[in-house]
Formats: C-alpha cells, structure tokens, sequence
C-alpha cells in the first residue's frame, strides 16, 4: 500500500535532528521550473497570487531566490521533518526510530505543489506553493495542469511491485485533484474521520488532519500491508464504522476529542 499525505504550511528548519539518511528528491527538474517563474514575480504579485501578508510574501520571495538546484545539508531537510502542520504532529516522525522512517520512505508520498511528489526523507528546500495555486505556465493556468498525469504515473511506477496495488487516500481534496484518476491504476481506497457534534457526526478541519497523522503514525508501528488492517486503527478515541464505511471509503469515529 502506498499512503498519500498532503504538505503543510508551517515548517520547521530549527529543531535539532537525530537523523542523517536522506534522499533526493524526485521532480527537481519541475521544481526548478516552477522556481523560474516565482523568481519573476514581485512580492506585491505573490501575496496577491498566494493571498499572503506583505512579511510573508517577502518571506517566500527570498526562499525562491535561495532555492537551487543542489540539496545540502545546510539549505536542506527531510520531508517528513521539516513539515510541521496538524497532519505531521499526529504522524510525530521525529519520534519515530530509523526503522519505521525506512518503512515510511517505501509507504508514504507527500504531494506537494512545488515537489510533485516527495518521499518522506527526501531532502527538501523551505517553499510555499500550494497545490490550488493558479500559477500560469507554459503547461497551462495553474498547477494541476503543469502536473498533470505525472503524479499519477509515479504512483503506477511505485505501486507496480504490489499484485494488490492500493492508495490510501489522506490528503485534502485540493492535494489529491493533482492525482490524475484517469492515469492512477491502483485502487483508490480514502479514509474519514469525523468527531460527535450533537446528534450527529462532522468532519472537523483540523481535528481530521492530525487524525490522518495518526493513521500514517498506527500503519507503521503495525506494518499494515491490507486495507482491511487499516479497521483497526483505534488512536486517540477513533473507532471505525463498518455502517458508515463503504469497501473504498473507510469512515472513522470518535464521541470526544480525547
């Protein structure tokens, strides 16, 4: 199974690391494409196109120009720990040992807008570019047409070894648009979570986001291999719903935020 996460806006290149293995990542030649034409845009244009502030706009201008080719230790970290969002605080990678962070780096792709697709231990340059962007270039108005079917056939590429090829969908629905699900050959399987509200049950933003931390987080300690193991998932309060569920949409409850 291959487990799909979406990126996060927060980063974090401060936090001391205990883990040198990494990797390249896969897609610079489109990274750096994409970097030349945010390199020709003022700050005023980016915080119009990103709906930033002016500090942060000025912030990511000067990422762009610092950006480069050449991935180092110095001006580089990995994925999984440099992001630091809802979705990377249930996943807490940085707790885990090498041995899962191995098994992330052959189970897990993180979307991104500028990356495409990284691994997590793929070394990664501090961007923001989100997928939604409609940044014009010369493949079309915005970023799902510079992608197109190129995500999708990495995904083929990845899940080809597998005889039951799997996708476990926990990204945002603006992250897994990039997925061409015409070129994606494996089964698409996506999981919900959602909280009591009530008399009934809602999926709550940033609630669901750790929560598909948390599932990435159950998935490696258990090794799971299946689907159908993904029921088991049982952190932080969440149950799973066979009454809610459907074979390709796993849905997930809990009563209170625990």
């Amino acid at each position: 199974m291959l487990f799909l996460i979406s990126p996060a806006k927060a980063l974090d290149y401060e936090t001391p690391l205990g883990v040198d293995t990494h990797t390249q990542p896969l897609f610079v030649d489109e990274a750096k494409a994409l970097i030349g034409v945010l390199r020709e845009k003022s700050p005023q244009e980016i915080a119009s196109l990103m709906d930033l502030s002016d500090p942060l706009a000025g912030l990511n201008v000067a990422r762009y120009q610092a950006w480069q080719t050449r991935f180092t230790a110095s001006n580089s970290r990995q994925a999984v720990l440099a992001f630091d969002g809802d979705v990377y605080g249930g996943l807490d990678a940085r707790q885990l040992p090498e041995a899962d962070l191995q098994w992330l780096q052959d189970h897990l792709c993180i979307l991104s807008g500028l990356y495409g697709v990284l691994r997590p231990l793929d070394w990664m340059q501090p961007y923001r570019l989100e997928m939604g962007t409609r940044l014009k270039t010369d493949r079309g108005n915005n970023l799902y047409q510079f992608w197109g079917d190129r995500i999708a056939r990495y995904l083929n590429e990845r899940a080809a070894a597998d005889r039951t090829p799997v996708v476990i969908n926990l990204a945002s629905e603006e992250y897994f648009k990039a997925v061409d699900r015409k070129a994606l050959v494996p089964r698409v399987v996506t999981c919900a979570f959602e909280e009591r509200k009530g008399d009934g049950y809602k999926v709550i933003s940033f609630m669901a986001k750790r929560a598909r931390g948390l599932m990435v987080r159950w998935a490696v300690t258990h090794r799971a291999s299946q689907p159908e193991q993904l029921q088991g998932f049982d952190l932080e309060g969440y149950r799973f719903v066979p009454a809610a569920s459907e074979p390709d949409r796993l849905v997930f409850r809990r009563e209170a935020k625990v």
